[in-house]
């Protein structure tokens, strides 16, 4: 009797967590003899708590899948369309030039040596402004997708004469005036703008390949002699 009456509670409890029955109110003896209605609360949650402990057991055998956020890559070359190749490595270059804990940020010590060197010297609450104009996630010390922000802004006249980072961006050397955030008024005149930003990136590719190419064999010619000077001496 016993073996049934358990056998018949658990189909019940299956039904329920499967949805096929509604938990509902039973009657039954408790040790002090009186007789009380179960709580559909007390189904419910024991409902939620065996679908948690499924799901572990799935984890735990391979079955489930953990979800993850996913990372978006940052491309600086499709998201700021606006600079060369050219530029953005000019920019990469400097970035990396001042990022002396290598951890691929500028904080806000590496920012002032950084304006020393450049002969603009800023007060620590001036480097903080600094910062904080182009922090979009406020770390409190830019990426590199956040120091390229300094020169859009900059190529795009949104930043004060006066400001920090348009002193920064002034002195860096780096040419972004000819440039500029370009903008589309049609259609058409975007998709000719693309074409163009297709063309030129292509463009922009094949001669960093010639110039590597220009490089390696000047390398050889190099060698060549080299080897040419030692046999004469031989």
């Amino acid at each position: 009797m016993a073996t049934d009456e358990l056998s018949s509670k658990l189909n019940r409890r299956l039904k329920i967590e499967e949805g096929g029955e509604h938990p509902v109110a039973v009657e039954g003896e408790h040790e002090n003899g009186s007789s009380e209605p179960e709580k559909p609360a007390t189904a419910n949650a024991d409902s939620e708590l065996g679908a948690k402990l499924q799901r572990r057991g799935e984890l735990n055998e391979g079955v489930g899948e953990h979800h993850q956020p996913s990372m978006k890559v940052f491309n600086p070359y499709t998201e700021f369309k606006e600079f060369s190749r050219k530029q953005i490595k000019d920019m990469e270059r400097m970035f990396k030039q001042y990022d002396s804990e290598k951890d691929n940020f500028i904080d806000l010590m590496e920012l002032k040596l950084m304006m020393e060197k450049l002969g603009a010297p800023q007060t620590h609450l001036g480097l903080k402004n600094m910062i904080k104009e182009v922090d979009e996630d406020l770390d409190g010390k830019l990426s590199f997708r956040e120091f390229l922000l300094i020169f859009r802004k900059a190529a795009a006249g949104e930043l004060a004469e006066d400001s920090g980072l348009q002193v920064l961006a002034r002195l860096s050397e780096i040419d972004v005036s000819t440039e500029g955030v370009k903008g589309a008024k049609t259609f058409f005149e975007a998709k000719v703008q693309a074409i163009n930003e297709s063309n030129r990136f292509e463009a922009e590719i094949r001669q960093e390949q010639e110039e590597k190419k220009k490089q390696a064999e000047d390398r050889k010619q190099r060698q060549a002699a080299f080897k040419n000077l030692q046999s004469a001496f031989k």
